[in-house]
């Protein structure tokens, strides 16, 4: 049953919409009876730089959302400093620095940056966050490559040329990082692009429980033979990984419809109306392992797709 708050905002939006009214943010912009909040963001007004804005909300005790709509920024914080996980692309970039203050961090208290992959929508708000907070910019050889050559280059949603983080953490399959109370490991699980990385035991809190999150760098392909054989080798990784109880979503978003049980905006209002002793929505290890289990069918079938497009007569 959706909650009445959802029901609400979605029945305003549509309104105003009707009435011809601009809305602001993603929170009053659902556009239809039945499409999602992450769906607005991500299909029905994608290139609505307006509707990106997004207000930060604390998921867990210790994790926070401090992205745009359609992209996730995650920041976990330690007693010893705290770690952000994506940046964003401008023009958004002013906005996450303003939802990193709203909920009460010093940018500077920032240790680390860990790009999850080397997309211009996860990586373009790195270079200015690398020097407004003093971290370290962590990403796999190959994906800084990418970044690399993202450099001077224009964006789909902001005119002005891209900038890059500098050079700084590469990281490597099975390699560390602990901070605080926090011992993550890293895994490079290619196939997205060709560094993807997925950070492995981020211990979240929640009324005296602790989770274990997890944040999977990007996943699928994007055609090729070898990209699908690769895809599947990835998606067999993921699901070897047990133990997993939250899902950190890279996008608000999840294809083909929806993360089941909803994205990341969707279990954010859900988490809001949540009453004394009920679960936090975020936590769901049944819906987080049948996704990786679709993820290894699909990763198989793409195979054979594309075998069949290599047998096919020229």
């Amino acid at each position: 049953m959706k909650s009445t708050r959802t029901t609400m905002l979605a029945a305003a939006a549509a309104s105003a919409l009707l009435l011809g009214v601009g809305a602001t943010s993603a929170q009053n912009a659902a556009p239809a009876a039945g499409e999602t909040f992450s769906k607005t963001c991500r299909v029905t007004q994608a290139r609505n730089n307006a509707i990106q804005k997004q207000e930060p909300f604390k998921a867990f005790d210790n994790l926070y959302y401090v992205g745009p709509c359609y992209v996730a920024v995650w920041i976990l914080t330690t007693p010893q400093g705290h770690i952000m996980f994506d940046t964003a692309q401008e023009p958004f970039v002013d906005d996450v620095i303003a939802n990193i203050q709203k909920v009460g961090i010093n940018p500077r208290d920032i240790k680390y940056i860990v790009l999850s992959h080397g997309h211009l929508d996860h990586v373009g708000g790195a270079a200015r966050l690398q020097e407004v907070t003093g971290a370290r910019v962590v990403a796999v050889a190959e994906d800084w490559d990418m970044i690399a050559a993202l450099d001077g280059k224009v964006g789909n949603r902001d005119p002005k040329p891209n900038r890059v983080p500098k050079r700084d953490m590469v990281v490597k399959e099975g390699d560390t990082l602990k901070l605080g109370d926090q011992a993550l490991t890293f895994h490079q699980m290619p196939g997205h692009t060709p560094g993807v990385l997925t950070t492995e035991g981020i211990k979240v809190r929640d009324s005296g429980q602790t989770y274990t999150a997890i944040l999977m760098g990007g996943g699928g392909y994007r055609g090729g033979l070898k990209e699908a054989e690769q895809s599947v080798v990835t998606a067999d990784r993921v699901a070897a990984i047990k133990g997993v109880q939250v899902n950190m979503q890279i996008h608000s978003w999840a294809e083909p419809a929806g993360y089941p049980g909803g994205g990341v905006l969707e279990r954010s209002f859900k988490l809001k109306d949540r009453k004394p002793g009920d679960p936090n929505p975020f936590v769901d290890p049944v819906t987080w392992e049948a996704r990786a289990k679709a993820a290894q069918a699909g990763a198989r079938r793409a195979v054979e797709t594309e075998k069949a497009k290599a047998a096919a007569p020229k």
